[in-house]
């Protein structure tokens, strides 16, 4: 029965090192046994690494990280500004509603009887 593979996606950095192996003297048979791949795709990315390819692709490697630090930094605040708009509206329902009875600036609430002055 055959080996299935499925798509897998490498780094720029494992792209290098499987490169940098088969120039220092490692035969493309070897190189795909260890690494699990194609011969024709590491043959590709020797041919990208010498066309100087390899270069763009890890200075988009850097960007991508930097805007997916970011966005999770991002991320986190919305998340803590959720938080606290939650906490503030469970608060604002727990607490006094304006209106709901007569109040004086300088006295406070009335005094509600209590069931010993009913007497």
């Amino acid at each position: 029965m055959a080996k299935y593979r499925t798509h897998r996606t490498h780094s720029v950095a494992f792209k290098c090192q499987v490169v940098q192996e088969y120039l220092a003297g490692e035969t493309l048979h070897g190189l795909a046994r260890r690494h699990d791949l194609f011969r024709t795709l590491i043959r590709i990315r020797v041919d990208k690494y010498e066309a100087g390819a390899f270069d763009e692709d890890a200075e988009a490697a850097d960007t991508i990280q930097e805007y997916e630090a970011r966005i999770a930094a991002l991320e986190r605040l919305v998340g803590k500004q959720a938080l606290e708009l939650e906490f503030l509206k469970g608060a604002q329902r727990q607490g006094r509603q304006p209106g709901s009875g007569p109040m004086s600036v300088l006295t406070g609430p009335q005094a509600s009887p209590s069931p010993k002055d009913a007497d």
